[in-house]
C-alpha cells in the first residue's frame, strides 16, 4: 500500500503532461466563466462572492505581479510596448522552461523538481493564454457581460489582459499614528487578487525555494 501511494506522486512525461492539462483546464475554465458571466468588478461595489476571509471578484491585469507594469519601471516605455515586451519574454520563459521539463523528464531527476516544474509550466501557459488570445477572443468588461468571438475584440493580439478573481482578506487593521510613513493607514492583510495558474506558479516556486537542496544536492 506505501508503494503504491508513492507511485501516485511519481511524475513521467504521461502524468506530467497531465498534471499540465488539468491545471490549465481549471484555469482557464474558471476565468472563461467569470468573462461571460460577470462585468468587472467595480471598487466600493459588493463582490461577486463575499464570505469575508475568501471573495470573488473579476478584475483584469494589464502587467506583471500586483499590476506592476514595465512602463512604471522604465518610464520612457510606453504601455503598448512594455506590454508587448512582457508578453514576448513570457513566450520565450515558457520556451525554456518548456525544454528544461522535457530534459528533467527524460533523465534521473529528483520527483520535486519534476512537480515545480509542471506547476511553474502550466501556471504560465495559463496567464501566456490570456495574454495572447483574451483581447481577441472577448469584448470588452466595463460594465457589461463580455460577448466570445465578437467581431472585434477589446484588444489585438498579444495585447490581451490576465484575468484575476480569487482574494483572501485574512485581517485588516489600522497602524498605529506613531509608525512613519504608514501611521493611521488601513491595512489589508493579502489583499492581492490572483488566479488559478497564479497559484500554480507560486506552489512551484515555493517547492524550489524551500526543498532546493533536496532538489539540487
Amino acid at each position: 500500500m506505501i508503494a503504491t501511494n508513492r507511485s501516485f506522486f511519481k511524475l513521467n512525461s504521461k502524468t506530467a503532461l497531465l498534471l499540465i492539462i488539468l491545471i490549465l483546464f481549471l484555469d482557464q475554465a474558471s476565468k472563461i466563466y467569470i468573462k461571460l458571466h460577470y462585468s468587472l468588478s467595480v471598487y466600493g461595489e459588493p463582490a461577486i462572492v463575499d464570505w469575508g476571509f475568501f471573495k470573488l471578484l473579476f478584475i483584469e491585469n494589464k502587467g506583471m505581479a500586483w499590476g506592476t507594469k514595465i512602463s512604471d519601471i522604465v518610464p520612457y516605455i510606453s504601455e503598448e510596448v512594455g506590454k508587448l515586451i512582457l508578453t514576448l519574454f513570457r513566450l520565450v520563459a515558457i520556451s525554456f522552461l518548456g525544454r528544461w521539463l522535457w530534459k528533467v523528464l527524460t533523465v534521473p531527476s529528483a520527483q520535486l523538481l519534476r512537480w515545480a516544474l509542471c506547476l511553474i509550466l502550466a501556471g504560465a501557459i495559463g496567464n501566456i493564454i490570456d495574454s495572447v488570445f483574451y483581447g481577441v477572443w472577448f469584448s470588452h468588461s466595463y460594465g457589461q457581460i463580455a460577448e466570445f468571438m465578437p467581431e472585434e475584440g477589446y484588444a489585438s493580439l498579444f495585447y490581451g489582459h490576465v484575468v484575476d478573481m480569487i482574494q483572501f482578506p485574512l485581517a485588516t487593521w489600522v497602524w498605529p499614528q506613531w509608525l512613519p510613513f504608514v501611521g493611521g493607514q488601513t491595512y489589508t492583510f493579502f489583499e492581492y487578487v490572483f488566479n488559478i495558474a497564479d497559484f500554480s506558479i507560486s506552489c512551484g516556486v515555493g517547492i524550489l525555494l524551500f526543498f532546493n537542496k533536496r532538489i539540487f544536492g
